[in-house]
């Protein structure tokens, strides 16, 4: 796939809004069948909801067709299903919307902020700024967890992930730009600053991401997502530059010297799922979403090293069919899975595409 804008545009948006919108039922798809376009899935999760919402927000203001009642469509399940007399979300659905799974979860809490914000920078509304600092203060003074950032869920749950916090801190300078509020800033640099003592690992260079209750890492070597450590390369620069500043922090530059030592497989070009901290592959399977990851990453430093941008997008266009769907995930022989096309990698897809077409000349 050689122009990935115009495949994001012309056949991504349009095909997942006539068929990844259950518009009947007021809903969103959990998956595609390649071939019939059907989604086989028994239930709902909020994290399609919300990341749909994302993905559709950044359609209408890109103009295509029908984006902007997709947005609508979900922020309305939003009120009408997910949000619990708490302020809190509920976590699973039965197909007609009926609560399955009453769990509150700091992972899909972080996009429901990240919902809310972006479907504000497509359609400015009091009420969205409303909802985006409700759920933010739910976070914050229902999940904050004593040895520093958040609990998993309520119920509590181990083990303590990064992933979440990372998330959080996207939501949170997303909403810093849509709404303008200081709290969300604050709080984006208090995640950063818990990357740095806690996620990052200075002695090899690797993000962490799994912890017990006081935040050690679980295991020795620890397994490291190539594709995470390049999410949190863009996210400090992003949070640089909402600071003022634009020199990216040692650490990014750590990470990105693992990711490149270690990430990437030499055959396919494409990130790996998991290696661990000494370097030594823990999976061969490489999934969709790194590299798109590696393809913000690789925008930041497109100046000094083009051909790595070159390769990231090849590497990624490769998962991608001309009708708008995409491969999950590719074997470690190099075969591309004719697995159903999950909903919510839409999200990492229109993410990257519009963090390149944003950056191109």
């Amino acid at each position: 796939m050689d122009d990935l804008g115009s495949w994001l545009k012309q056949a991504a948006w349009p095909l997942w809004l006539s068929h990844g919108v259950d518009w009947e039922a007021g809903a969103f798809h959990e998956a595609l069948d390649l071939e019939s376009r059907h989604c086989a899935s028994t239930f709902r999760r909020l994290r399609v909801v919300t990341r749909q919402i994302y993905s559709f927000s950044l359609a209408a203001r890109s103009g295509v067709p029908r984006a902007d009642e997709a947005v609508e469509l979900g922020l309305a399940f939003l009120r009408r299903h997910a949000l619990r007399p708490d302020g809190g979300y509920a976590w699973r659905f039965a197909l007609d919307g009926r609560v399955t799974d009453d769990r509150r979860d700091l992972y899909d809490h972080a996009f429901v902020l990240l919902a809310l914000a972006t479907a504000a920078t497509a359609m400015p509304r009091a009420a969205l700024r409303t909802a985006a600092l409700a759920v933010d203060e739910f976070i914050e003074h229902r999940m904050t967890h004593a040895e520093g950032g958040y609990l998993e869920g309520l119920p509590p749950d181990l083990p303590r992930r990064q992933n979440p916090h990372m998330h959080l801190l996207e939501a949170r300078l997303v909403a810093a730009e849509a709404f303008g509020d200081e709290r969300y800033l604050a709080g984006a640099t208090r995640l950063v600053e818990l990357f740095r003592h806690r996620f990052f690992q200075p002695s090899s260079g690797s993000l962490a991401e799994f912890f017990g209750d006081d935040w050690r890492p679980l295991d020795d070597p620890h397994p490291a997502e190539p594709g995470h450590a390049c999410e949190w390369i863009w996210l400090l620069d992003h949070h640089a530059r909402l600071c003022g500043g634009h020199a990216a922090p040692g650490e990014a530059a750590a990470l990105q010297a693992f990711v490149d030592a270690f990430g990437r497989n030499p055959d396919t070009g494409a990130l790996a799922d998991v290696v661990r901290s000494d370097g030594t592959v823990a999976s061969r399977e490489a999934r969709l979403w790194p590299q798109t990851e590696r393809l913000k990453s690789a925008l930041l430093r497109a100046g000094s090293h083009p051909l790595d941008l070159e390769e990231a997008k090849c590497v990624l266009g490769a998962y991608l069919r001309p009708d708008g769907l995409f491969h999950e995930r590719r074997h470690a022989d190099g075969r591309f899975s004719q697995e159903p096309a999950p909903a919510s990698s839409l999200y990492h897809l229109s993410c990257a595409i519009t963090e390149l077409n944003a950056r191109a000349p």
